[in-house]
Order: structure tokens, then C-alpha cells, then sequence
């Protein structure tokens, strides 16, 4: 076994593996002598077969798996015992890689192509300034996230008389051509409609007003041009209510008006606990203040991130080995195109740029990360997950549950780890360069992450 590397230029470099037959006879010896004894054959007991017969028909596919066991092995070793910073993977080498008979040869030659990364130097100093867009939380969006409380903590309560926006219940009847209930018409004995979803505007209006034990009448397709409305009303197929046409009749038996709750310490205490120590409307305010500023967060550090990103990688003049890299992408991408190679590759490098950046100033700063730091992440995000649904107060332990839910899977856990990774860099780059934080509205700060 002899392994030596060849450096073209600061880029580029050969690799060459010698494998001998010293070095893997005696292992495909003891594979065949496993096929052996394993090998099923008519006349012949097990383990009774001829060596040589099992040399015919297995001994060629065992060397191949074992010289390329041994091939892999040394390869992925002398990489790392030689601490060499790579790009990809070894490709073999196109003009110097000669054939192998498989038939004849005893002893192998492998030459492989190899790219290296390149070496970065980032200037990160008080001279590089970057933005920091913060969004300006105004009345409008602490009124829009009140009145989101104050829905989802009212409640339907029973009135005298219909209006705009009521629920009504009652007994639902079709009726024939001459406006008479039929035995055949389609019948529901307690019916449920809101009168802001009909469409019909003369329908809408010949509700309101209307008290418990009247009757209405109305054509239900202009009440609802929508079969799935129809069916849900009638509790029937979508495809049966596309026939339903005519006039129905309801008898009012229930009036409800949906009433917001009222902004009041029953309501702090539904929205943050019981324990919550917010007595009065300027109190809730500014803790609502405070929660529309934390849901932003995320957002405002990635849009720095994207920002940064770009800023540096623009900056950042870093050659590659293009030829090898394009090489590569084909190779590990058998469905790409030459022409989509091409026209990817820019975006490629750029995204190249980053990793070698941020791998850089990863080793410069000995940034680590712990199994510990991972799983606050997680819980970060599943409490940022029940706080879109205004739940502010989950206990520790359900928290815990859904972080280490997260934490199954291999594929989450490692993009968690590379999130708090990159987190770290962007600290680290935060601590080094000139912070300009500006505070744009909401729909500024919208549009800019439409990129």
C-alpha cells in the first residue's frame, strides 16, 4: 500500500493510491472461504464445494468489494492524518487513471483528482458597517394583536333580534313550486347559518331584524353560490348539493351574537395565567408591545444574516478550483445538465463562499457548540410556535416534550446544531463591525424579505 499526493497549484492536486495483492489477498481469501461455507449448489453438500469453483464464481466480485473497501479506507485516513482541507470528493483523474483488468491485474493503481479550499481572510473591523432593520411597533399592530385576544376569548351569547353578524338556528325546509313544504324536499330540523356569509345582499337584509318563531324564506343558491356551503347547511354531499336549487324556508328557534371579551383582568388572566400581574389596558398594552417586538426577532436577525451574508461575500475575493468543482457537481448530481451547471454556478459559488467564510471565522473564534445549547433552540423555537397561537404560558414540561420530539431525528437535530452555529458566527461578526440599527414599518420590513 503506498498512498502519495502531487500538488498541481494551490487549488489542485493528485492523489495516488498503490494497492498490492499482499494487501488484500488474504481478505478475499477469507471472504471466499465464507462463501463457502454459506453456498447453497446441487451436488454438493454445504461447505463441500470446491474452493476453486467458488474462486470462478465469486472470487472476481470479492476482489473488487475488498479493493475498494481497502481503497475507501486509506483514502478517507491519509485525508485525514494529512489534515487536508478539501473541496467534495477525490474524482478520478480523467487522463492519468488507466483501466483496470480485473481479470489480470494483481496489483492496482488509482489516481484521483483533488481540490482544495481555499485559504480565507476576512476584515471584519469598526469600519464595515452593516444595518440592522428593527420593526416599528405601532398602535395599529398592538390594536390588531388585542382584538386577535379579545375574539378568541369572546363567546356566542343569546339575543331577541337578528343583526349583520348573527348566528341562527332553526328548523330548514325546501319548499315546492307553489312555496309549500313537500314530504320529497330536503328537510333539517336544526339548521346553522351566519347571516354575514350570505352572499346575497337583499337575502342578508331580509334577516335582519327578524326574532325568534319567524320565518324566512330565501332561494339558497343566491344565498349560497357555493356547493360546499350547501352541503355543509343541508349536511349532505358537495356533489348531491350542486343540484339543490328553489326557495327554503327557516323557523327561527335561536338568535346568538358573537360578543368580543371585554379588555379587562379577566382577559389578562385568560391570555397570561392566572398569576399575571397586569391590572389595567396601559399594562396590557405594553406587554403586548413586548410580544410583537419578541415575534419579530427571528425575522430581524435573519434578514441581518441574509445582509451580512451578502456584504461579506461580495467583499470576500476567494478563488476556487472551477474545473474540479464543476466536475464534481455533475458527478454527485447525475440528473443535472451541463447547461444547468452553468447557469447555477454563480449562486454555487457564492453559497461556496459563505461556508468557507463562516467555517473560517468558526475556527478563528473556537466556536463550539453543546448538546445543550442545541436543545434550548429547540425549546426556543417550540415556545416561538405556541406563541403564534397566543399561548404564552406552557408549562416547562410540555416545552421539554416537544424539544426533544424535535431531537429525534438526525435530520432536525443536525440543521438545529448548523442554526445555533450560525447564530454564533453572526454574534461574533455583530461584536466586530459598526451596528447601524434603523426601524422601519411593518410593511417596509415585509417587502424587504421578498428576496
Amino acid at each position: 500500500m503506498n498512498i502519495t499526493r502531487e500538488n498541481i497549484d494551490e487549488l489542485n492536486g493528485i492523489i495516488r493510491v498503490s494497492i498490492e495483492k499482499a494487501d488484500y489477498e488474504a481478505k478475499v481469501e477469507d471472504v471466499l472461504k465464507d462463501y463457502r461455507k454459506k453456498a447453497n449448489m446441487p451436488g454438493f453438500r454445504p461447505g463441500k464445494i470446491p474452493m476453486g469453483l467458488v474462486k470462478k464464481m465469486y472470487g472476481k466480485a470479492a476482489l473488487i468489494d475488498e479493493v475498494n473497501k481497502i481503497l475507501t479506507h486509506e483514502l478517507s485516513k491519509y485525508l485525514v492524518e494529512e489534515k487536508l482541507d478539501i473541496l467534495g470528493e477525490p474524482l478520478p483523474n480523467e487522463e492519468q487513471q488507466k483501466e483496470i483488468d480485473w481479470d489480470k491485474d494483481a496489483d492496482f493503481d488509482f489516481v484521483f483528482d483533488i481540490g482544495f479550499a481555499p485559504e480565507v481572510k476576512i476584515s471584519l473591523d469598526k469600519r464595515s458597517k452593516y444595518t440592522q432593520y428593527n420593526v416599528e411597533i405601532t398602535d395599529e399592530l398592538i390594536d390588531e394583536q388585542i382584538k386577535s385576544y379579545t375574539n378568541r376569548f369572546g363567546e356566542s351569547k343569546d339575543a331577541d333580534e337578528i343583526e349583520a353578524e348573527s348566528i341562527v338556528r332553526g328548523r330548514l325546509v325546501q319548499l315546492d313550486n307553489d312555496g309549500n313544504e313537500t314530504e320529497e324536499g330536503k328537510q333539517v330540523e336544526m339548521a346553522m347559518l351566519s347571516v354575514d356569509v350570505i352572499k346575497d345582499e337583499a337575502i342578508k337584509e331580509s334577516f335582519v331584524g327578524k326574532k325568534k318563531g319567524d320565518e324566512i324564506v330565501f332561494d339558497i343558491k343566491k344565498a349560497y353560490p357555493n356547493d360546499t356551503e350547501i352541503s355543509y347547511l343541508l349536511n349532505i354531499e358537495k356533489d348531491k348539493a350542486a343540484s339543490i336549487e328553489g326557495d327554503f324556508k327557516i323557523t327561527i328557534s335561536e338568535i346568538q351574537k358573537f360578543q368580543e371579551a371585554e379588555i379587562n383582568e379577566e382577559l389578562f388572566k385568560k391570555v397570561y395565567g392566572e398569576e399575571t400581574d397586569i391590572k389595567d389596558e396601559k399594562a396590557f398594552r405594553e406587554q403586548v408591545r413586548k410580544e410583537i417586538e419578541e415575534t419579530y426577532k427571528p425575522a430581524v436577525a435573519y434578514k441581518f444574516s441574509l445582509d451580512a451574508r451578502d456584504a461579506i461575500v461580495s467583499k470576500s475575493k476567494i478563488d476556487f478550483p472551477v474545473d474540479f468543482l464543476k466536475r464534481w457537481l455533475k458527478a454527485t448530481n447525475k440528473e443535472l445538465t451541463d447547461e444547468q451547471i452553468e447557469n447555477d454556478f454563480e449562486h454555487f459559488i457564492d453559497d461556496l463562499k459563505w461556508q468557507v467564510i463562516k467555517e473560517n471565522i468558526t475556527k478563528e473564534n473556537e466556536i463550539k457548540v453543546d448538546e445543550s445549547e442545541v436543545t434550548q433552540l429547540a425549546r426556543e423555537i417550540a415556545a416561538a410556535q405556541f406563541r403564534q397561537y397566543g399561548m404564552f404560558n406552557v408549562p416547562e414540561e410540555h416545552l421539554d416534550g416537544f424539544a426533544q420530539q424535535m431531537l429525534t431525528k438526525e435530520e432536525d437535530r443536525n440543521r438545529l446544531y448548523n442554526k445555533r452555529v450560525e447564530d454564533k458566527v453572526m454574534d461574533v461578526i455583530k461584536s466586530k463591525v459598526n451596528i447601524e440599527e434603523k426601524t422601519v414599518s411593518k410593511e417596509e420590513f415585509d417587502k424587504m424579505l421578498e428576496r
